[in-house]
C-alpha cells in the first residue's frame, strides 16, 4: 500500500514546491531516493509507493509534479505505469531511476516521454543536477507562447544537455578519463600501482582517482593478498545495479 510521506495521510506542499512521488519496489532504496529529494530545495517527496499499482492508485487521490519510477516493478514494467498515467490523464513528468542499461528500453522510456534516464548507482549530486535541470525545464516552459526557435531550444537543452561534474579539488577531466579506462580494461581488477603505471603518474594520484570512483559508485575496491607484504587493494569497475549487488530495478 502507498505510504504517505510527511504526515500519515496528509500530504505537506508549499507553494512552488515540486511534489515528487517515489515508486520504488525496494524498501531500503525507495527511503534514500527520498531522503536525496528531500535535500533538494523546491521538491517535497509527497509519497513513496513500492508497486504499479499502488502508484495509479496514489495518482487518484493526490496531485504529483514529478515521479522517480523505478522500472522493474513487482506488478509490471515501469514503462507500463507510464502509459497507464497517459491514459488516465495524469500529465506527471517521469525520471526513470533504473539499473536497466538496454538501450532498447531507453529508447521505449523516451518514446513513453520520460524527461530523464538516471541509472544506478547514483549519488546525492548526480540526482539534483536532474531535479533541478527539470525544474528549469518547467520554468522555461512556464510561459504562454515561445517568443522563436532560440526559447523552444534553451528549454530542451536545459533539460537534455547534462554539464560536466564538478571534480574534487585537484583532480582533471582528462586524467580521470585516462584512469577510468585503464580500470575497465582490468577484467580482474587492478591495483593503484597498475593504475599509475597504465596513466603515467604517481601511485597517490592514481589512487585518489580510483577513491575517487569509489566514491561515485563507479568502482569497488576490495584487498588483495599476494605471498608476502600487506595486502593492496585492488580496484574494479562496478558496471552492476548498485554497490548491494541487488539486481533489480
Amino acid at each position: 500500500m502507498s505510504d504517505i510521506a510527511h504526515t500519515g495521510q496528509k500530504t505537506v506542499h508549499s507553494p512552488g514546491t515540486s511534489r515528487v512521488l517515489v515508486v520504488e519496489d525496494d524498501p531500503i532504496a525507495a527511503a534514500a531516493h527520498g531522503l536525496y529529494v528531500e535535500r533538494v530545495a523546491g521538491f517535497t517527496v509527497v509519497g513513496t509507493v513500492h508497486s504499479g499499482g499502488d502508484a495509479l492508485r496514489f495518482f487518484r487521490q493526490h496531485p504529483v509534479d514529478l515521479v522517480l519510477l523505478d522500472l522493474h516493478l513487482p506488478d509490471g514494467h515501469g514503462l507500463q505505469v507510464v502509459q497507464a498515467m497517459r491514459a488516465a490523464g495524469h500529465t506527471a513528468d517521469v525520471i526513470a531511476v533504473t539499473s536497466a542499461r538496454d538501450l532498447g528500453v531507453v529508447r521505449q522510456a523516451v518514446s513513453a516521454g520520460v524527461v530523464q534516464y538516471l541509472l544506478k548507482p547514483f549519488t546525492f549530486p548526480t540526482l539534483r543536477d536532474r531535479l533541478d535541470r527539470w525544474a528549469r525545464f518547467r520554468r522555461e516552459l512556464a510561459g504562454g507562447e515561445a517568443s522563436g526557435q532560440d526559447e523552444v531550444d534553451r528549454a530542451l537543452a536545459s533539460l537534455r544537455s547534462p554539464e560536466a561534474p564538478v571534480l574534487p579539488k585537484g583532480l582533471s577531466a582528462p586524467t580521470l578519463e585516462a584512469v577510468t579506462a585503464a580500470l575497465r580494461e582490468a577484467v580482474s581488477g587492478i591495483s593503484a600501482n597498475a593504475a599509475a603505471t597504465a596513466v603515467g603518474v604517481s601511485r597517490i594520484t592514481a589512487r585518489r582517482y580510483l577513491e575517487h570512483l569509489v566514491d561515485t559508485g563507479r568502482a569497488v575496491r576490495s584487498p588483495q593478498y599476494g605471498q608476502v607484504g600487506r595486502p593492496e587493494l585492488c580496484y574494479r569497475w562496478s558496471p552492476g545495479p548498485g554497490r548491494d549487488g541487488r539486481g533489480g530495478g
